[in-house]
């Protein structure tokens, strides 16, 4: 009976130290994945702190059931509801205008302040959707741009509109003989045309990000002599601006390589969104505190924002939008249907995606 007992003993003994080594070398596997994921994005190039950061992101996903290979639910970021480049994503994808029956954004959805926030936001994101400019750094940002129906986010195919997702930079003046004198009027006509048809004001302009085909344009050299009140003193003159904020970089590099070749004319510029850009001169705000001989959106003009009576009006420049995900998403392209069910939270899954 003692030598039964004995031998029991020993089995129950041996048993509990299995399981313990068993757990030991379970955890000691979970450490050593860990370290090799965090060395592996550290070899990338990532610096230390985008690695923390990168690896706690990849820590929730685990946790919520997501890997690389099986992610977690959507989590979707879009603009600030003022901006121009949010009205022209949902316009474009067809959600959001509740007047016209549109399904409404998803209310889970997490607003960013400006296109650098929502590359930051969706670069840290395992999870993360958005969209940012063409312009956007996406490798400093651990961002991939998706193709859109299978056509890549290339300035090429903006031009050629083969690709969907873009939209248009608009301007519209005064109308003729609104102008506080026809000095003014003839030198914002003499602007736009530089700025819509010269090889200087389509190459100044694509240097600040907006796509345009400078070779097809005419050296101002050219067109000068159809403009004769650049050949006079312009110092008195000031040409305000108004409207989207999305183009004030392409407008105010526009207008500063303009002023030398004009007569040293002065400008100032008053950018608060597209909403404001007829308004400021065709509109309601023509004559205050925010009044412009020219406005801009960066959109379509709508509907309501007649734009029959202005002197001129038309698109200086396109601009891309591009749907983004973090840099190890294996997703690669995406389509209207899809992005419309993403953003209005009838696609939650990245499994419904794949």
């Amino acid at each position: 009976m003692k030598k039964f007992l004995t031998v029991a003993l020993s089995t129950v003994l041996g048993l509990s130290l299995l399981g313990a080594c068993s757990g030991g070398t379970t955890e000691t596997t979970t450490t050593t994945t860990a370290t090799t994921a965090a060395e592996t994005t550290t070899t990338a190039g990532t610096t230390a702190a985008a690695t923390a950061e990168t690896t706690t992101a990849a820590t929730t996903a685990s946790q919520s059931g997501g890997s690389d290979s099986s992610l977690g639910n959507i989590v979707v970021y879009t603009r600030d509801s003022a901006s121009g480049t949010r009205e022209a994503f949902q316009s474009i994808v067809g959600f959001g205008d509740t007047e016209k029956d549109q399904a409404a954004l998803t209310s889970s959805a997490i607003e960013v302040s400006n296109n650098g926030d929502m590359a930051t936001k969706v670069g840290q994101d395992v999870n993360g959707i958005g969209y940012v400019s063409l312009t956007t750094d996406l490798a400093a940002n651990n961002l991939k741009a998706l193709s859109f129906d299978g056509v890549e986010p290339t300035e090429a195919n903006v031009l050629n509109g083969s690709y969907e997702l873009a939209r248009p930079f608009n301007y519209v003046t005064r109308a003729s003989g609104d102008f506080s004198s026809d000095e003014l009027e003839q030198l914002v006509e003499a602007f736009i045309a530089y700025l819509t048809e010269s090889v200087e004001g389509r190459t100044v302009v694509h240097a600040q990000g907006g796509i345009t085909d400078a070779a097809s344009g005419t050296p101002w050299a050219d067109m000068a002599a159809d403009y004769p009140i650049t050949q006079q003193d312009n110092s008195s003159l000031t040409i305000r601006t108004a409207g989207s904020t999305s183009v004030e970089s392409t407008i105010q590099a526009a207008l500063q390589s303009f002023q030398p070749l004009a007569g040293n004319f002065q400008f100032s510029m008053n950018q608060t969104g597209s909403g404001d850009g007829q308004k400021s001169v065709l509109g309601d705000g023509k004559d205050g505190t925010n009044a412009a001989e020219i406005g801009f959106a960066s959109r379509s003009f709508k509907t309501e924002e007649d734009v029959s009576a202005a002197m001129a009006t038309g698109t200086y420049a396109q601009d891309a939008v591009v749907i983004v995900v973090e840099s190890s998403n294996s997703l690669s392209d995406i389509g209207m249907d899809l992005v419309r069910g993403v953003f209005t939270g009838d696609i939650t899954a990245w499994s419904e995606l794949q």
